[in-house]
């Protein structure tokens, strides 16, 4: 039976049979056998192995007329290797010596106790050594790589799951806190006698606020299906639906349906604004005969190594008279911008007097502005490579490691005076190689998995809050995490330029007026 099955083996040229860890008496501690072979052959075979050794020699074998055992000793213990007798001696012993310097690295002290219970890890380690009697081409650095592949997915698993949990108390921080913001306005405009405005502007984005006159300011946006007034009108407004942001909008349609309750009257959305932005959204509740919209769109492009490639930035003060005893006005402008601002006005607008006296009125004093239409009457333009410019700078610092890239990411908010809401920072990543692992992190973040990008959102980024970064590791190159995008809204604008007041033509006498601000972005890339 034993020649039989020796003659099979050496038929198929199997070079490696088994390794084992056994004691000076022959016990077998720990065997992996590479080829079909029953637990009585290899206890045999170990068992006999100790009657043939010859004393004093190191580093050497002993042949039987089926098999080859090539050994070392290891303290107390040998580590045997099986082979069949026309295997090359010399790769052998190269895989012996293998074999012993890997026993160590699991195993503290080569005794039995410790070698049984490390016997596992053993025999995954032997599997990468030799597969199907052969030696695989493997140094010991791949294979400990090799064996604590397992562990890590496990650490990442339970490391994904903390964050989880990290990002729900977050979560829930974050609500509470918009609850209190709600009820502290409530309050403010009660005391004030004062009316609460819950609206965004021109070009404003999710998370916009404004001021104007007699309104008190809300961060909140009114989903434009919600409300029950004129349904029909509403739906006219266009897709209404892309504005829908979870819990945010229930706890602004709470707080509509409170003001409804008490009076307040909220308008429909109906007629067209100036951009896509705003024809989702629903006009202001409180919008005087005479209203303004301040709106900026910023277009920037930077270089990952740093430099501004260019930066463009468009302004403009549109107003919009509906009550006809305030069509002859003049608005008085308050320009501290001294960033370089190329100013131009409507062609109807007089403007040695806006040169003069910074006030936008008609060249014909007799004539009114049209109504119910939006006239732009004054806008800027802003263009320059100038880095101190820059209201947000990103830097995003990939780096290569063993398993893929680390990369570390940071915002710094230069410019002071400005408060950035719903900022969402937009970063490629590679596709199928998973989730990234996520390290340390100011805000939240989402991994959209569809379009390979991981998104860093912060709810505000202020003077208080003007420095904030993230790091993450995932599969791939450095190039991967390019182009970033960025995008945010703003109910300050960029350049200091305000409407500080409306008067009549005839008698100068003042005239109340709402106003809407908004600051947002077309493009803004990190390329």
């Amino acid at each position: 039976m034993c020649l039989k099955k020796t003659f099979h083996l050496m038929m198929f040229d199997l070079v490696l049979l088994a390794a084992a860890v056994c004691t000076k008496a022959g016990k077998a501690i720990v065997s992996r056998q590479f080829v079909e072979m029953t637990r009585t052959r290899i206890e045999g075979l170990l068992a006999a192995f100790p009657k043939l050794m010859n004393t004093g020699k190191q580093h050497t074998f002993v042949e039987t007329d089926s098999v080859r055992y090539v050994y070392q000793p290891l303290e107390k213990l040998y580590m045997v290797l099986i082979t069949t007798k026309n295997s090359n001696i010399l790769e052998d012993l190269e895989t012996l010596r293998l074999f012993s310097r890997v026993i160590p690295e699991y195993c503290r002290v080569l005794e039995e106790s410790e070698i049984s219970d490390h016997c596992f890890d053993l025999i995954f380690a032997f599997d990468e050594i030799v597969a199907l009697g052969y030696r695989e081409n493997v140094n010991l650095a791949q294979i400990r790589t090799f064996t604590e592949m397992d562990s890590h997915e496990e650490k990442v698993f339970r490391l994904s799951e903390r964050v989880d949990e990290t990002q729900e108390r977050e979560a829930k921080a974050e609500m509470r806190r918009k609850a209190k913001e709600l009820q502290q306005a409530r309050r403010d405009a009660e005391r004030s006698g004062k009316k609460v405005s819950t609206y965004g502007g021109f070009g404003s984005a999710p998370g916009m606020t404004s001021m104007s006159s007699g309104s008190i300011i809300t961060d909140t946006i009114v989903e434009p299906e919600k409300p029950k007034i004129t349904p029909a009108a509403v739906r006219q407004s266009g897709p209404s639906k892309a504005l829908k942001l979870g819990a945010k909008g229930k706890e602004v349609d709470n707080f509509v349906d409170k003001l409804k309750s008490e009076g307040e009257t909220i308008m429909p959305t109906s007629g067209k604004r100036g951009s896509d932005v705003s024809k989702a959204l629903p006009p202001p509740v409180n919008v005087e005969g005479v209203h303004l919209r301040v709106e900026e769109k910023i277009s920037l492009t930077c270089g990952r190594d740093g430099g501004l490639q260019n930066m463009e930035l468009l302004g403009m003060v549109t107003l919009r008279v509906t009550d006809e005893k305030s069509g002859r006005i003049r608005l008085i402008i308050n320009n501290n911008d001294n960033k370089g601002l190329q100013l131009q006005t409507h062609p109807n607008v007089d403007k040695k007097l806006f040169t003069t006296d910074s006030v936008i009125g008609l060249k014909n004093p007799e004539k009114s502005f049209p109504l119910n239409n939006d006239v732009g009457v004054l806008k800027w333009r802003l263009q320059t490579t100038d880095e101190a410019l820059i209201p947000l700078t990103i830097n995003c610092w990939p780096s290569e490691s063993a398993t893929g890239c680390d990369v570390n990411i940071e915002y710094e908010l230069q410019e002071e005076s400005l408060e950035l809401n719903d900022v969402v920072i937009s970063i490629p990543v590679p596709s199928g190689v998973g989730a990234p692992l996520i390290g340390d992190l100011d805000g939240e973040y989402k991994h959209d998995s569809r379009r390979n990008i991981l998104e860093w959102c912060l709810p505000v980024i202020d003077a208080n809050n003007k420095t904030g970064s993230m790091e993450f590791s995932i599969a791939g190159q450095p190039n991967d995490f390019f182009p970033i995008a960025v995008t945010f809204v703003s109910k300050r604008n960029y350049c200091d330029i305000q409407v500080t007041k409306a008067t009549l033509v005839d008698g100068d006498t003042s005239v109340r007026f709402s106003s809407e601000i908004s600051f947002l972005v077309d493009k803004y890339e990190i390329l």
